[in-house]
């Protein structure tokens, strides 16, 4: 079974960096299919970047340009690199298979909270 640990979250000002981890324990962890999701308080969960099959990347539109989804498959770990921070980022970050690219999902982890605020 496949267990997910997100890290990396912090109170950051608007226009910084943060740079989220999710590292996975299993033996049938694959970094291909995975996204990051958020979920801000009173709001569903998102899906805001994923990585394909073939490795391209993909991203919701409102974080386009400011977020980098990558991975390492040697340390089973999938990063979320985000730059140009804005308050409306703030949420909880959560990774797991892209909803649109998989058959399944693995148990949620914990999540790891980003918040944006001066």
């Amino acid at each position: 079974q496949v267990q997910l640990v997100e890290s990396g979250g912090g109170l950051v000002q608007p226009g910084g960096s943060l740079r989220l981890s999710c590292v996975a324990s299993g033996d049938s962890f694959s970094i291909y299919r995975m996204g990051w999701y958020r979920q801000a308080p009173g709001k569903q969960r998102e899906l805001v970047a994923a990585i394909t099959s073939g490795g391209s990347t993909n991203y919701k539109d409102s974080v386009k340009g400011r977020f980098t989804i990558s991975g390492d498959n040697a340390k089973n770990t999938v990063y979320l690199q985000m730059n140009s921070l804005k308050p409306e980022d703030t949420a909880v970050y959560y990774c797991n298979k892209a909803y649109y690219l998989a058959t399944y999902y693995y148990p949620w982890g914990q999540g790891t909270q980003v918040t944006v605020s001066s």
